[in-house]
């Protein structure tokens, strides 16, 4: 599933290319994705101008002149195909066409992403938000936050900050990461965090996810940039899948066997059990 900074780069993508562009026509081929796009969706959208773009955790919020934002999740599949030509594509769900020209495609082959609308006003209010933990790269996700969010949980680190109640828009990959550059073990209770490590995790997570957000994001499976392009993230990870590889941090030490990995509550942890120590 596409993280915090593929999303990052969609949204910043869509941005560049449709902000301040008028909708002149919408294509839907299928309302039946993961909740089902509202009957009145077309009518509502087109002829609206794109005000404006945001992220909030791994949705994308499209701001219309209409006074209504579009919700979108890219799902596990999902992807947003800029300049898409007008033979459909493979599973081209949805099509926004411009008043410049541009085909705007939304393709999902495994349709798990979803699009909605929610009056801009009440974006606070949608569903999805209501109990959505802080942005990551926000103010208000800080030491203290992140201390007081972990007091008297027992849940191991690594699905903690995976929850999107605790952080908002954290997945696999980049937890694995910052929990790596913060030297912290994956199997640490939370409640067992210390306020310096605290500190230190804070950093790791915000530093780690503007790496990915400059270099595009990773490109695994079906994420692709909406130009077309791939993501280049991938080749700077240090422990996501680089089972039995030798840890970066521990070069020539005969005590390390280099990175490992293990299962946490459903998901693939990859971790160097020298380096990473509790916090």
């Amino acid at each position: 599933m596409p993280e915090l900074p593929e999303v990052e780069t969609v949204m910043r993508g869509m941005q560049i290319a449709l902000q301040g562009r008028t909708i002149v026509r919408t294509i839907i081929r299928r309302h039946d994705l993961r909740w089902r796009i509202p009957a009145d969706f077309s009518q509502t959208v087109t002829g609206s101008t794109l005000l404006n773009f945001q992220r909030r955790g791994k949705y994308i919020l499209i701001r219309l002149s209409c006074g209504q934002s579009i919700v979108l999740h890219l799902g596990m599949s999902g992807r947003v195909l800029l300049d898409s030509p007008e033979t459909p594509q493979p599973h081209e769900h949805v099509v926004f066409e411009t008043d410049d020209g541009k085909r705007c495609a939304y393709i999902d082959p495994r349709r798990f992403g979803m699009m909605d609308l929610v009056p801009t006003p009440d974006e606070h209010s949608y569903r999805a938000f209501v109990k959505m933990g802080p942005e990551p790269l926000g103010n208000s996700f800080s030491p203290q936050t992140l201390l007081e969010a972990c007091k008297g949980r027992r849940t191991a680190i690594k699905p903690f900050l995976l929850d999107q109640h605790v952080v908002a828009g954290l997945g696999n990959i980049y937890v694995c990461e910052a929990l790596y550059r913060a030297s912290i073990a994956p199997t640490m209770p939370a409640c067992d965090l210390k306020a310096r490590a605290a500190g230190t995790l804070v950093r790791a997570i915000r530093t780690v996810l503007q790496d990915a957000i400059a270099a595009g994001g990773s490109s695994l499976k079906d994420y692709v940039r909406p130009e077309g392009g791939l993501g280049y993230f991938q080749h700077a990870w240090q422990v996501y899948g680089k089972h039995n590889q030798p840890c970066p941090k521990c070069p020539g030490t005969p005590t390390c066997a280099g990175v490992q990995h293990m299962t946490q509550a459903g998901r693939t942890t990859f971790f160097c059990p020298q380096h990473q120590k509790n916090g």
